[in-house]
């Protein structure tokens, strides 16, 4: 740690960084490694827009959007009239991150797709564009997006702010004014605008609020209305990041002196950040992965609860205050997103069931005697050894009645790096998501469409498979 939290200004503007790359960036540019990872992060991101309808919370968020909002040109995935692209990208971000399934960048702590796909989808598509120039501002906004979270090391969080709520503004202001053509001064603007619309606090982690679900949308709303204010002649700050009272210092106050500023610009264009986003295989807080997934493989030794004394579960330590404490209503969370964010509970559920799904997050197993007398006997404690944040590692012990003690660790979790999901893994995600609420031909039909999009695909025939 620095024991200064005067912020290092970095070497050169970084809303003009941005911004040149976003402007320079040319779809024949795009290396084929970073457009596959488009196309499979976002149809990853669609499959849980579809699955999000089935759930309580979308009809009162989608009700709301409607009713303060308009008609328009843009899909809302899954069903409903058409809305303008703003409420529609609002709308399209509370599907996709609903259920926190969706994608994450682990260096950075952001989810990335949900910052940037919603704000492509409903400009692209109001405009006509095509399939290739969607993805080259998708592509933009996750590197704005991931470099912004990846240069305050998890600063955000530790804060009280939902990193992705905040970057969203960010990416989606760039994605929206590559889409709508934006000059080099404009680009900037936006970006200084977006900064006065950034927000997204963790208050809801209380008490397992829905407002966790609509931070992403609400950046693509606000982004949007950046871009549109900056491409009508609207002044915005130019240093809305590194300016005095700019967004490090404003939002991470003492831990200003410990942003990367210098890494949001380096290698912009040649590093291709996106490439080191990992798709979820659990529905859970990505913190809680590497345990999860150490407890599936304990409950092959293990056998019978009724074996198990204990257990104890190794977290690093910068996540135990989110996903473990305070322990007592961890263990016992009355909502199925306190279970998202409840280690205690994932685990427990692990070792009972020898999975973990949606259907985990069902009213009748938050109530399941097994799941919360197993909860009751896990212990959370900070790993001693981990590679967090480049990967959501963690360890899970199993003590037994009879004395004996079973370990396994995760170094890397399930999803990310050398072990990231393949097509396949991906598809059958796809397919096991929109299915809850979709027949098997139109499950097929949306992703016939998705994975055979070319670059000159039309948006709009893309989006009509998604309505």
């Amino acid at each position: 740690m620095h024991s200064t939290s005067v912020l290092r200004q970095p070497s050169g503007n970084l809303a003009q960084s941005l911004a040149r790359f976003t402007l320079d960036l040319q779809l024949a540019a795009i290396p084929d490694t970073v457009w596959n990872k488009s196309v499979h992060h976002i149809v990853d991101a669609i499959g849980l827009a579809f699955a999000s309808h089935n759930f309580p919370f979308a009809k009162a968020g989608l009700a709301g959007i409607r009713a303060a909002g308009a008609a328009g040109d843009s899909t809302v995935i899954g069903g409903g009239d058409k809305l303008s692209p703003r409420d529609a990208a609002f709308a399209n971000g509370y599907l996709m991150h609903g259920l926190d399934f969706d994608d994450t960048h682990p260096a950075s702590i952001v989810h990335p797709t949900v910052a940037c796909l919603p704000a492509a989808l409903a400009i692209a598509e109001a405009r006509d564009m095509s399939w290739g120039e969607l993805i080259t501002a998708y592509a933009a906004g996750m590197e704005t997006a991931i470099r912004l979270g990846r240069a305050v090391k998890g600063g955000f969080h530790h804060v009280g702010f939902h990193a992705t709520g905040i970057v969203s503004h960010f990416s989606a202001a760039i994605v929206a004014g590559k889409l709508l053509e934006l000059s080099l001064d404009q680009l900037v603007s936006a970006q200084g605008i977006a900064g006065s619309t950034t927000s997204g606090i963790q208050v809801f982690l209380e008490n397992g609020a829905w407002t966790k679900r609509m931070h992403p949308g609400w950046g693509a709303l606000s982004g949007i209305t950046a871009a549109h204010m900056a491409q009508a002649g609207f002044a915005g700050p130019d240093r809305p990041y590194e300016g005095k009272f700019g967004l490090f210092d404003t939002h991470l106050q003492a831990l200003a002196g410990e942003v990367d500023a210098d890494s949001i610009a380096e290698g912009l264009g040649r590093q291709w950040t996106l490439l080191d986003t990992s798709i979820k295989p659990y529905p859970v807080c990505h913190f809680i992965h590497g345990c999860a997934e150490a407890a599936l493989q304990l409950r092959e030794q293990t056998g019978s609860i009724d074996r198990i004394a204990g257990i104890t579960c190794e977290l690093p330590a910068a996540t135990l205050a989110i996903v473990a404490e305070p322990a007592a209503a961890k263990r016992v969370p009355k909502s199925d997103y306190e279970a998202k964010f409840s280690a205690q509970f994932v685990i427990a559920a692990c070792l009972l069931r020898g999975r973990f799904t949606l259907a985990e997050l069902s009213d009748e197993s938050l109530r399941d005697p097994d799941i919360l007398m197993l909860a009751a006997k896990v212990d959370c404690v900070a790993e001693t050894e981990s590679q967090f944040p480049k990967y959501f590692s963690g360890a899970v012990s199993v003590r037994l009645v009879d004395g004996g003690t079973l370990r396994v660790k995760v170094p890397i979790n399930l999803g990310s790096g050398e072990r990231a999901l393949s097509l396949t893994e991906i598809v059958a995600k796809f397919r096991g998501n929109a299915s809850i609420g979709l027949p098997a031909s139109r499950v097929d039909a949306a992703l016939d469409t998705l994975l055979g999009a070319s670059r000159d695909t039309p948006v709009r025939s893309i989006t009509r498979a998604l309505a």
